[in-house]
């Protein structure tokens, strides 16, 4: 008999998002003269159009596949030499951040790259995440048997949890002892909080001074509207020795359907060998990639590339703006019944302290069964978590401003 993952079977329970829609589809089916009214506000996942440079590209890329001399095959696993020289160019050294073709790495997505990336690590690592977190970081080392058994509260035995809190902003400083790896996501999800550059430089610092790689976590730096709030860790001195950095084009060129991202891993970037020996990170990530993919279809790394231009970028900044304002008008109507909140600025996400010591998933329940609204219960996100919600700016106009009135129901029961 074929034996499992052992490893899958210490997850403690299922994956928030599949969970939030088992429930929205049990009070669908149980009010159906309410389910045509939900608003949701829970997953993050883009719904205006894709930008127009993109639709181009991608009819181009599907000519070419339509013709003989035009015909493109199996590319290279870590992407065609244009889109990545292209994106190094127009994302980072064009920004004044020096970044190398091949140090790019195309993917269908950072989600899969932030579990993909523990391929090349090997056991044994003490490992730090934040708390709140994204579920990915924590679920995915729990399944490469990086972690022990599920604690109480949701944790997991051998990680390490970097507290964030409103004390300090949900910015968790670097911890007193050693750690192999760590991550950070900035702008944040869920809580929206942004570091600034300073504060990101203290973490590359204590990387480097305790041998520690960071795997950065980048997927909304295109929300950043400030020069203090850096969009890229290689921004800071030093980051090219300690770091990785995950981007995405879901958040800010609407590719959550389409799928397209990228991973960046400076050459100087090493780890060590079981005999002490470093190993650059940049030859086994694309060993890794060499044998496990066949990379991104044609027509999409032509839609990734038309992103990169002059017209990409502006209609990129329009798409990213529209859904700042959202993010604006959701702080202020949480803002307006005097509740607590993060986020709103610098990142797609409001999230906000539950009225009235209200739980997260009583929150949730309250907001669904009494307004139609689906948000994000924060202790979802981790322990740190309970007691917030998450609410997303990924909307049309109008649906936003209706989850802003709808949000009453918090302190309305």
């Amino acid at each position: 008999m074929a034996r499992v993952n052992e490893h899958f079977l210490k997850l403690a329970a299922g994956y928030l998002f599949p969970e939030i829609a088992r429930r929205v589809s049990v009070f669908a089916a149980e009010r159906p003269d309410l389910a045509k009214n939900i608003v949701r506000c829970g997953i993050g996942d883009v719904t205006e159009p894709l930008p127009a440079v993109a639709v181009k590209a991608l009819h181009e890329g599907v000519d070419d596949l339509a013709t003989r001399e035009r015909f493109q095959g199996y590319g290279p696993a870590t992407g065609h030499e244009f889109v990545r020289k292209a994106i190094a160019q127009c994302e980072f050294r064009d920004r004044g951040v020096q970044v190398a073709d091949d140090e790019i790495f195309l993917s269908d997505g950072s989600k899969p790259d932030a579990s993909n990336f523990l391929e090349i690590l090997g056991s044994g690592n003490r490992i730090a995440v934040p708390d709140p977190v994204y579920p990915v970081y924590v679920d995915t080392n729990v399944m490469a048997g990086n972690t022990g058994v599920a604690l109480e509260g949701g944790r997991y035995e051998g990680l390490v949890y970097l507290e964030g809190t409103p004390a300090n902003g949900f910015v968790p400083q670097p911890p007193s002892e050693r750690m192999d790896v760590v991550y950070l996501c900035f702008p944040n999800n869920p809580t929206g909080a942004t570091i600034t550059r300073a504060g990101l430089k203290a973490w590359v610092d204590w990387a480097r001074a305790n041998d520690a790689i960071i795997l950065f976590d980048a997927a909304y730096e295109a929300y950043v509207r400030s020069d203090d709030v850096p969009r890229s860790i290689f921004e800071i001195e030093g980051a090219r020795q300690c770091a990785v950095e995950f981007r995405s084009f879901s958040k800010n060129g609407g590719f959550t359907g389409l799928r397209c991202s990228y991973t960046v891993v400076p050459k100087e970037l090493t780890g060590s060998a079981p005999d002490g020996r470093r190993v650059p990170l940049h030859g086994l990530w694309t060993r890794r990639w060499s044998t496990c993919s066949n990379g991104v279809s044609w027509p999409v790394q032509k839609a990734a590339a038309a992103l990169c231009t002059p017209e990409g970028q502006a209609q990129m900044r329009a798409l990213t703006d529209f859904y700042l304002e959202n993010a604006r008008i959701l702080r202020g109507a949480v803002e307006a019944l005097g509740l607590r909140c993060w986020g709103g600025e610098h990142a797609p996400y409001v999230w906000l302290k539950c009225p009235d010591g209200l739980g997260s998933w009583e929150a949730f329940d309250r907001l669904l069964q009494q307004a139609q609204l689906v948000v994000t219960p924060g202790a979802g996100f981790g322990r740190c978590g309970e007691g917030f919600i998450r609410v997303s700016a990924f909307n049309s106009r109008e649906k936003v401003l209706e989850a802003g009135r709808r949000l009453q129901a918090l302190i309305k029961s």
